[in-house]
């Protein structure tokens, strides 16, 4: 960092305007960072490509070895990077931490799937003809990440991608620069070790560099987290050339409380999946459904657990939240405040800016009336906001719940095998992650991650996620001196 707060690391490559990132917690800039022109764009994408054409032919398990190493470095660093996540984003220390346990993770993870990358034999109905499936490296891929996860959902594709035999160009957002030229400095010394330099590429810019990527014929896939709006732009534009769409978008995230559940455990989740992050995160809970019973000593408990959130500096010993993203965020969490109250809504707790610098806000339940009537709720505000609905039955709540057009994350609280069932099966529960007495926040990497609807549909992290980063390929191999066609085809 130069005298006028500038980083600028030379290996960088990046002259065009330069980006400032803030300190939620105070408001103040960090650091200045430079962006990348569309010619050093272009550069990126260019060395990328000749890196894959290299890197597509080495053995799996030897890609697996790079991951392997990558995981090591971020262990090696776990403590500084996990707090720089802090600092820039805003979350608690404990989750900045675990943001680089994630990538950590995903590291474990892709090092045991490059020795799974497994195809199929296939029975032919031609005599001896034998059929199989197997998978090749898709090429250099595009990853587009947003603020609030600056660099977990860039592991969770590269990670894969990597192991995959593909390059990736990642663009974070340009609120969170530092943390990703942090990572990339590590990436660049596992691929050196490693002779792959190239295969992770960096570039810096706003929507001019996304542009960039979604409408690149030599990105085949791109991978894009973000908001709804942003997400079927990107979805149109991929789709214009014929490539192939990642999508994590939005998330309207419920949780069903019926009336024998263990409130103990039920009000935890809640308040961590609506507060965790400042509500900053796509699987926060924002709507909670609870049964007319239970919903009284519900709320009771709710307010008290909100009322007795530590807020503060997120590297701070006890903060259990932190400051919003900016005070753009800041805003829209007033408005959603304001629009709720015009639509019926009872401020039960928070509902209002703290005093001093930052961008700090108390977080909020509301009491809401019918869902139907209640439009603020249908929306996604990214900030700790929470409604409080009544229901008098599990097929109403489920109704509820997936009335909205995000299908991310949803969950219920209920000692009832059959209640619980019934939301994990084909008649409950819409969305792409369904959870039984805890909440709707915190994935884990060994099962795909991801949403319906307006979500996007994508599957990032685990399971066979990693079919989305490679193409397939169906072999015949006719081993026998005569040609037989299929369906009994005669022909010459």
């Amino acid at each position: 960092m130069d005298a006028d707060g500038r980083v600028d690391p030379p290996w960088l490559g990046a002259t065009g305007a330069p980006v400032s990132t803030l300190d939620p917690t105070t408001g103040e800039v960090l650091a200045s960072v430079a962006t990348h022109t569309e010619a050093e764009y272009r550069r990126a994408v260019d060395d990328a490509a000749d890196a894959w054409e290299r890197f597509r032919m080495r053995p799996a398990p030897q890609r697996g070895e790079l991951i392997r190493d990558l995981g090591v470095k971020l262990r090696e660093f776990k403590e500084p990077l996990g707090d720089l996540v802090s600092l820039e984003m805003g979350k608690i220390r404990s989750e900045g931490h675990g943001e680089v346990q994630e990538m950590i993770d995903i590291c474990d993870f892709a090092v045991g799937l490059s020795r799974q990358l497994y195809g199929l034999t296939i029975a032919s109905e031609r005599p001896r003809h034998r059929m199989m499936e197997q998978w090749h490296p898709l090429g250099p891929i595009g990853i587009i990440t947003a603020f609030n996860f600056p660099v977990a959902v860039w592991a969770w594709n590269a990670a894969l991608a990597a192991v995959c035999g593909d390059a990736c160009i990642w663009k974070p957002s340009p609120t969170t620069p530092l943390t990703s030229l942090a990572v990339h400095a590590i990436c660049r010394e596992v691929e050196d070790k490693h002779g792959a330099v190239g295969i992770f590429q960096l570039v810096l810019g706003g929507a001019d560099v996304g542009a960039f990527i979604t409408d690149d014929p030599k990105l085949p896939l791109v991978s894009f987290t973000g908001s709804i709006p942003v997400g079927k732009e990107v979805a149109a534009r991929v789709a214009g050339r014929l490539g192939r769409s990642l999508l994590e978008l939005g998330g309207n995230n419920a949780i069903i409380v019926l009336d024998d559940a263990d409130l103990d455990l039920a009000v935890r989740a809640i308040t961590f999946g609506a507060v965790g992050t400042a509500g900053q995160r796509c699987t926060s809970t924002r709507r909670i459904f609870a049964q007319r019973g239970i919903a009284p000593e519900l709320r009771e408990r709710l307010v008290r657990a909100y009322e007795s959130v530590p807020i503060g500096d997120p590297l701070a010993d006890g903060t259990l939240m932190g400051p919003l993203s900016s005070e753009d965020a800041v805003r829209a969490y007033e408005a959603a405040i304001e629009a709720a109250k015009a639509q019926g809504g009872e401020v039960l707790s928070g509902g209002a800016v703290r005093d001093g610098t930052g961008y700090f806000v108390a977080p909020t339940l509301i009491k809401a009336p019918w869902q139907d009537d209640f439009p603020i709720a249908w929306e996604e505000t990214f900030a700790p906001i929470l409604y409080l609905f009544e229901v008098a039955s599990l097929d109403e709540a489920i109704a509820c719940q997936n009335a909205v057009s995000q299908g991310l994350s949803s969950a219920i609280f209920t000692e009832s095998m059959r209640a619980a069932e019934r939301f994990l099966s084909a008649i409950g529960s819409d969305c792409g992650i369904a959870n039984v007495n805890i909440g709707t926040s915190g994935a884990e990497i060994g099962g795909a991650f991801g949403g319906e609807k307006e979500t996007g549909g994508g599957r990032e992290s685990g399971s066979d996620a990693w079919k989305a980063y490679m193409r397939r390929q169906t072999c015949t191999v006719n081993w026998g001196g005569e040609l037989p066609l299929a369906q009994g085809v005669k022909f010459l």
